[in-house]
Parts: structure tokens; C-alpha cells; sequence
């Protein structure tokens, strides 16, 4: 049996019938076509799939849809306004922070979700931030660097 789910994501409302043991992830990437949320490890270990609901980064494998019913969620695709991309977009870019780009979705709504939260996070709090996140790239150190970037002002989210 199907269950109503409402949802706003990336500030468009949706109403769904969905099966009640669907996760996050599924809805999405299958009811709405969101493929920049990856599905990694499909049990919260890698980041991958990663999103920011009312405010805060969650891991959406982990997620069953329901529990997201009347929630606000950011996906990759609402980072950027139109052709403008997000301050942490264009700092990964700019510090390398990006490299085959499988955990960079996860890894970019992460740190969106640490900066609601510490506009001025310290080193340790973008470390913890960022931890659940697997990156076999970069070594972290130019995701460290872009959080830090932005957080300083070094770029301006433009609206």
C-alpha cells in the first residue's frame, strides 16, 4: 500500500505516493530524477549520497522517505542559483577539492549543512563536518582548504 509523502526539495513542493520502506535516496533519484545524490554504500558509511534537510546534512540512504514528510531538502542541484554557482561550488573548483567527483555531491552538502550550522567553523569543526565522507582523491586537505575559504569571505553567494 502507498503512502502520501509531501516534500519541498530545492524549493519546489512535491506530492508523492511512495512505498513506506522507500529511503531517501530512492525517492530522489528515482521519483525525481536527482541524480547528483549518489548512491554509494547504501548504509551510511561513504557520504555519498548526502543532503541537507531543514538545515542539517544527513546521510539519505539512511533516511526512509516518510520521515522526511513536510521536511525542506537541498539537494547538489539547488546549491547553485541558475548559471551562478554556491560559494562552496566554485572554492572546490578553485582549490581542487573536486577530483572524479563521485563523493563531491555528498562532500559539497556536508559542508553546506557545517556551515548552517558554524558559519566560521575552526579547522576541527570542518574536520568533523566532513567525516562520514569518504574521498580516495584528494587527501581532504583542498576540502579543508575551500570550507575555510568560504567561510572566510574569500566568496559571496550572489542572489
Amino acid at each position: 500500500m502507498l503512502k502520501e509523502l509531501k516534500l519541498t526539495v530545492n524549493g519546489q513542493p512535491y506530492e508523492l505516493s511512495i512505498h513506506p520502506r522507500a529511503l531517501l535516496v530512492e525517492v530522489l533519484r528515482e521519483n525525481l530524477g536527482l541524480t547528483g545524490t549518489k548512491r554509494g554504500c547504501n548504509e551510511g558509511a561513504c557520504g555519498a549520497c548526502t543532503v541537507v534537510m531543514n538545515g542539517k546534512s544527513v546521510k539519505a540512504c539512511s533516511v526512509l522517505a516518510l520521515s522526511a514528510n513536510g521536511a525542506e531538502i537541498t539537494t547538489v542541484e539547488g546549491l547553485a542559483n541558475g548559471a551562478q554557482l554556491h560559494p562552496l561550488q566554485k572554492a572546490f573548483l578553485d582549490y581542487g577539492a573536486y577530483q572524479c567527483g563521485f563523493c563531491t555531491a555528498g562532500m559539497l552538502m556536508s559542508c553546506k549543512g557545517l556551515l548552517n550550522m558554524f558559519p566560521h567553523p575552526t579547522n576541527e569543526q570542518i574536520r568533523d563536518g566532513i567525516d562520514g565522507n569518504i574521498c580516495r582523491c584528494t587527501g581532504y586537505n583542498s576540502i579543508l582548504r575551500a570550507v575555510e575559504a568560504v567561510s572566510r569571505g574569500d566568496y559571496k553567494e550572489t542572489k
